[in-house]
């Protein structure tokens, strides 16, 4: 952005370039920071940082074609300029194949930065440079078995949607892009300006980076009959409703014994299952982002007592809620 031009206290992103480059993992990252630059302009210096200056650069400054189809004129070359802030590596075919002059550039110029942050598949090119060894990563689930199998130095964590291990920050397919430059942003310049950028952008505020890849409607498969789609939607918008097998198959407008048989064939997993995993995800997003207590969570989901959410949590991520929220809380890393 011009406006920010030689202004003290600013951030230079830049973010690498290469052939079949991801579209929206260069836009969805670029639109968070410069959308963030705009809002620390208009708050009149309330966030205490004038913001970033981003910019793009490929290996030998040429323009790169998108597997998209869409052509992108850099800004630089990898070998030229100031070193940045943040380095940023955005996903596509070519991490997926490591070039190697690519990856010397990004190696040579990774440790001069203050942070480095990937977007799905490009954690493969960071990994390929060695600038994961001993960390923990993550990258697009397609991907996590690859990065896992050719890097077993690298802590590959597949259910996330980011993770951040020290300066290093990597993170899941495409959106997830988005979600960590919101996350970053709201580090640097504080959560009201990160809340600007999202309403702007129309998305969450911040998914947080132990999300899931999957939702527990994506995790599911798509049940083919919409009597089955309908029920799995209204089990996502009601939690707390009565989810036994007789009251969904009386939505479904079938016997509970066809029901139960249909909905775990189409979906893949059973009625009970299914509701398991949409309770468990909508109280992790409570005690993340909602000041009710444990036992107010707990009526809200479905569980109906503490105790009852206590054990689902125990089983599936072997803490109990209140552990969970104290551990969501107090790991938002120190700002750069």
């Amino acid at each position: 952005m011009k406006g920010v031009q030689g202004v003290k206290g600013v951030k230079d992103v830049l973010v690498v370039l290469f052939d079949d480059v991801q579209s929206l993992d260069v836009t969805g990252p670029v639109e968070v920071f410069t959308g963030a630059t705009y809002a620390a302009a208009a708050s009149g210096g309330a966030s205490g940082s004038p913001g970033y200056r981003v910019r793009t650069a490929s290996l030998d400054g040429a323009p790169v074609r998108t597997s998209s189809g869409l052509t992108v004129v850099p800004d630089r070359s990898l070998a030229g300029g100031p070193t940045p802030h943040t380095l940023l590596v955005p996903g596509g075919h070519g991490p997926r194949s490591t070039d190697a002059g690519l990856v010397d550039a990004v190696r040579e110029l990774a440790p001069r930065a203050r942070r480095l942050v990937s977007v799905c598949s490009g954690a493969l090119l960071l990994a390929e440079a060695g600038l994961l060894d001993g960390r923990r990563a993550t990258t697009h689930w397609m991907f996590c078995e690859k990065l896992a199998r050719d890097h077993p130095e690298v802590r590959v964590e597949a259910d996330r949607i980011f993770v951040r291990d020290g300066h290093v920050a990597t993170s899941a397919g495409v959106t997830a892009g988005i979600d960590l430059a919101l996350a970053l942003v709201e580090e640097d310049l504080g959560r009201d300006i990160a809340l600007t950028v999202a309403r702007h952008l129309v998305v969450f505020l911040r998914r947080p980076g132990n999300q899931a890849q999957f939702s527990a409607q994506l995790a599911a498969q798509t049940a083919q009959r919409e009597p089955l789609r309908e029920v799995q939607q209204w089990i996502t918008e009601h939690p707390a409703s009565d989810l036994s097998v007789e009251a969904l198959a009386a939505r479904a407008r079938l016997s509970p014994r066809h029901f139960a048989r249909a909905f775990q064939t189409e979906t893949g997993v059973t009625p009970g299952r299914y509701v398991e995993r949409v309770r468990l995800e909508h109280a992790r997003r409570l005690l993340e982002d909602a000041a009710g207590g444990v036992e107010e969570v707990s009526r809200s989901c479905g569980y109906g007592t503490p105790e009852a959410m206590r054990r689902a949590f125990l089983k599936h991520l072997g803490t109990s809620p209140a552990e969970y929220r104290h551990r969501f809380r107090t790991t938002t890393p120190a700002r750069c």
